[in-house]
C-alpha cells in the first residue's frame, strides 16, 4: 500500500509539473506551437488546456483601464499608426479576430 502511494505521488507531482510547464510556455504563442507539434495525442485527453490557455492569456486590464499603446502599418504598408495618436480625439474600435 505504501508503494503504491509513493507511485500515486510521484505522478501527482510530474503532473502539476507538466502543468506549470505548459502554463509557461503558454505565455509565449510561438514556443507553445512548437512544443504542442511534438505533443503525443494521448496528452491531449489527460491536460485541462482550454482552462490553461485562459490563464496563460488572461492579461491585466481590466474595464476603464486605457488600452496598451502600439503601432501598426497603414493597409497600404507605407506608415505607421500609433494608437496614442488617436487619444482623447475619437473613439477607436479594435476588432481581434480571424477572417480564415
Amino acid at each position: 500500500m505504501q508503494t503504491l502511494r509513493k507511485i500515486a505521488l510521484v505522478v501527482f507531482v510530474l503532473y502539476v509539473a507538466l502543468l506549470g510547464g505548459l502554463l509557461e510556455v503558454m505565455r509565449q504563442p510561438v514556443v507553445f506551437g512548437k512544443v504542442m507539434s511534438k505533443a503525443p495525442g494521448p496528452l491531449l485527453m489527460v491536460i485541462p488546456f482550454k482552462q490553461l490557455w485562459f490563464i496563460a492569456r488572461a492579461g491585466h486590464l481590466k474595464v476603464g483601464d486605457p488600452a496598451p499603446d502600439f503601432n501598426l502599418p497603414t493597409p497600404d504598408k507605407k506608415a505607421q499608426v500609433q494608437l496614442s495618436s488617436f487619444r482623447r480625439q475619437k473613439p477607436v474600435v479594435l476588432i481581434f479576430g480571424s477572417y480564415t
